[in-house]
């Protein structure tokens, strides 16, 4: 049985975690900037569907992405060599977020308005952050997470045109690889992932390293990628 959350309680150990579904750790609680900073330093994330209670995870085995190890595939080499997508940062947190929730093949969205408002405070306090893909100033892609010093949690993404999303994560990995970001949480495993070089570590390895990078200074909001080439 999971734990219930009571003002201000603390998280359970994560080893306490249900496997069946992997990873359900606890319920209720709140989405303060606190509570869910404390959440993602410990290796937990709040994932809920609107009328159901706060519902907080830490799967067991946790898929991750080495910045460096991201693969790109041919067609996105191309798409990033014609460079018509504009690569911005922290400039349209909301409206990534929006896109991110917006129902897909008719299905709905756990990224309800509750999510929006917590992590648009973090947003707010530099801690949430947004990589963004325009074209002809029209925003057609992007993705948003949750930094703390040299780790980042990816949240979603979105995409309005060929290949949008998978450039904002390029240029995510790029830029993570030069502040030495040591890896991105991806939370739960999917085969779109897997085709981008992400891969399942065991929980306890995910915590160690987790609590390693935590601890970093933070690199400064709002976030502006270095001028460079994303592939060569």
């Amino acid at each position: 049985m999971i734990k219930f959350l009571h003002d201000g309680a603390p998280f359970p150990p994560v080893e306490s975690a249900l496997r069946t579904p992997n990873g359900l750790l606890a319920a209720g609680g709140d989405l303060t900037p606190a509570r869910v900073l404390d959440a993602y330093r410990h290796g937990i994330f709040p994932w809920f569907n609107e009328g159901d209670p706060i519902l907080w995870w830490s799967p067991d085995p946790r898929m991750v992405l080495l910045p460096e190890q991201f693969k790109i595939s041919h067609s996105l080499r191309k798409t990033l060599r014609n460079k018509r997508y504009e690569i911005r940062t922290d400039t349209a947190f909301v409206q990534v977020m929006h896109a991110c929730a917006a129902p897909r093949n008719g299905q709905g969205t756990w990224i309800i308005e509750e999510m929006v408002a917590a992590y648009t405070e973090l947003h707010r306090m530099g801690i949430a952050h947004s990589v963004e893909v325009w074209l002809q100033g029209e925003l057609v892609g992007g993705l948003y997470g949750i930094a703390i010093g040299r780790m980042f949690y990816g949240e979603s993404m979105f995409s309005r045109r060929s290949d949008a999303s998978k450039v904002a994560l390029a240029h995510l990995c790029t830029q993570l690889s030069r502040w030495k970001f040591g890896m991105i949480d991806c939370q739960m495993n999917t085969s779109h992932l897997a085709s981008l070089g992400a891969r399942e570590i065991p929980r306890a390895e995910f915590i160690q390293r987790l609590q390693e990078l935590i601890h970093y200074p933070d690199i400064p909001s709002p976030w502006c990628f270095d001028e460079y080439e994303a592939v060569t």
